[in-house]
């Protein structure tokens, strides 16, 4: 029997029923840093849609009319933003583990123990 396909929205929304399971849903860190994992997977939505009606290549065309064949710049961002999202993850994973473990200490005395 084939997975049902979700959308972001939907695993986005199991993502944090899982955090509130481990206590994490509201802190701090975990709620920034999702929200930046999230704007990152939006702008890979967009980079991908842009890839795949341009293409892999774009032309630029110099004042003489001579073209030039480029990698589509968007590819570059894309792998930009998908290494970042996956060190974003890497973040959001280590603060699950850290503070589930650790559910004394609140976001605030962790940002002023940080501060110090």
């Amino acid at each position: 029997m084939a997975k049902e396909k979700k959308s972001l929205q939907e695993q986005a929304e199991e993502v944090l029923a899982k955090a509130e399971q481990k206590g994490v849903s509201t802190n701090f860190f975990f709620i920034t840093t999702f929200k930046r994992y999230q704007v990152q997977m939006k702008i890979m939505q967009e980079l991908e849609k842009e890839i795949n009606e341009i293409g892999a290549t774009v032309k630029k065309e110099y004042v003489k009319g001579r073209t030039n064949v480029y990698t589509n710049p968007a590819i570059t961002e894309y792998n930009k933003t998908a290494t970042a999202a996956n060190g974003t993850v890497s973040t959001l994973i280590n603060i699950v583990k850290s503070f589930a473990a650790d559910d004394t200490e609140s976001a605030s005395d962790l940002m002023a123990e940080f501060l110090k």
